[in-house]
């Protein structure tokens, strides 16, 4: 898994501007005579098998409640990752040497196992604030920016929402949009897309930075239809031009008939033919989202589906499910499901022909690929004097791919291509405030 995979798994409070539209209608929050603070702090770790990606991270959100139901809240995580992360290179029968992307050293990967660069490390921090208020009796506001920095990517975006109460405050429409744009400078160098990896100490045709706008826009409604049961229903539509590739994958270039990846040359560098990744420089997606609440005699059900289809021609499905279960007064469990389904991208290849025409774009980003993956996990929480709360989360991801033997070219089809990936996910979380 990539820095980008983990800008999508842990990197949700500030990375993602939706994010900070939220998906559902804002929180009636009673008046106070004095401002209060309350604080949702958490320590999450994610690791990954066979010493592949970990992530260890702190996030504290905190968020001051002022006498006119306004509201400020700010957000602070800091990650620090290491582990191996997979370049794209199909596994072989024969060790395989890469350049490093400094383009400084290179790093060779044993018979039979995926290419992995194990010299991966990375910290990031990311910081969110976001302010609502109401506009008189039926409307609220909200605003916020974020903004997110590691040692060769910077994100900055802005925020805004409107929502509306209908029908006695059962009925509530909100809209938003959000705008962001960032910059990579990655190490060594952005390399040109379909072009042969590099020799150690070859730069030709490389830049330094490279820069994506992202344009999103969400409408919901979240509507009340009985004192136990609560429906939310969102569209979401989001925009991505610029550089979309990542720099730091490639593609294995093969014999059309053993499918081996082609070697090179004896030289300071590759032992085999590899094409950085190339991908298009524009996405639009849209994503429709309906989650349900429901109410048992102290329990509650929620459970939520997401359909999302872009002009890559991936089409995902998630499925998500949680059920608070209370025991006793001031404790609870919360066992927790998720499914999700996706297809491959129009240009995911598992590698690419020697000699055949180079097509316009080309991953092999197990990531773009089509796989099913699921979550399953259980969370317990007890409340500790007042309203104050303590959690402990541990649940187990399983991604498993899927290739067609039409896809696989000779000795392919005796080899591990997509391998499944597995991992752990541990949080704590205290919550406390007046």
């Amino acid at each position: 898994m990539s820095k980008k995979d983990m800008r999508s798994i842990s990197a949700t409070l500030a990375a993602a501007t939706c994010t900070l539209l939220g998906t559902g209608a804002p929180q009636p929050v009673q008046a106070q005579e004095e401002p209060g603070w309350d604080f949702n702090t958490a320590l999450l770790y994610y690791g990954e098998q066979d010493d592949r990606i970990q992530d260890l991270s702190v996030s504290v959100l905190t968020r001051k409640v002022f006498v006119d139901d306004r509201i400020l809240s700010i957000g602070l995580t800091v990650y620090a990752l290491t582990g191996a992360s997979p370049n794209g290179a199909l596994v072989q029968s024969v060790p395989q040497t890469f350049t490093k992307p400094s383009g400084k050293k290179t790093f060779t990967t044993a018979p039979g196992e995926l290419p992995l660069d194990n010299t991966f490390r990375d910290s990031r921090v990311a910081l969110s604030l976001d302010w609502q208020q109401p506009l008189g009796r039926l409307y609220a506001f909200n605003v916020g920016a974020s903004a997110s920095a590691e040692f060769d990517y910077l994100h900055v975006g802005v925020n805004a929402k409107l929502s509306r109460d209908f029908n006695n405050r059962n009925t509530t429409l909100s809209g938003g949009v959000a705008v962001a744009q960032d910059e990579l400078d990655p190490v060594g160098g952005v390399p040109v897309g379909l072009t042969r990896m590099r020799n150690v100490d070859e730069r030709t045709g490389r830049t330094r930075i490279e820069s994506k706008d992202i344009f999103d826009v969400i409408f919901g409604v979240t509507q009340v239809v009985s004192k136990n049961f609560l429906v939310q229903l969102n569209y979401s539509y989001s925009d991505s031009s610029g550089y979309l590739s990542d720099p730091y994958k490639i593609v294995s270039v093969v014999d059309g008939t053993t499918g081996d990846a082609v070697p090179l040359p004896p030289a300071d560098g590759p032992s085999h033919l590899n094409f950085y990744e190339h991908r298009p420089d524009s996405r639009v997606k849209h994503s429709l989202y309906a989650q349900g609440k429901y109410y048992m005699s102290g329990k509650v059900l929620d459970a939520s589906y997401r359909y999302m289809t872009d002009d890559w021609e991936i089409d995902s499905h998630t499925i998500d499910i949680r059920l608070r279960w209370p025991v006793g007064e001031r404790s609870y469990f919360e066992p927790h499901l998720r499914f999700y389904s996706q297809t491959a991208a129009e240009f995911y290849h598992l590698s690419l022909i020697d000699g055949d025409p180079l097509p316009g774009y080309a991953s092999a980003d197990y990531r773009l690929g089509d796989f099913d993956a699921i979550t399953a996990g259980l969370k317990f929480g007890w409340k500790i004097g007042g309203s104050d709360e303590m959690h402990v989360r541990l649940e187990a991801y399983r991604q498993s791919g899927n290739l067609s033997r039409s896809q696989l070219i000779g000795n392919q089809a005796d080899r591990d291509n997509y391998p499944d990936l597995n991992a752990i996910i541990f949080q704590f979380g205290y919550m406390f405030g007046k």
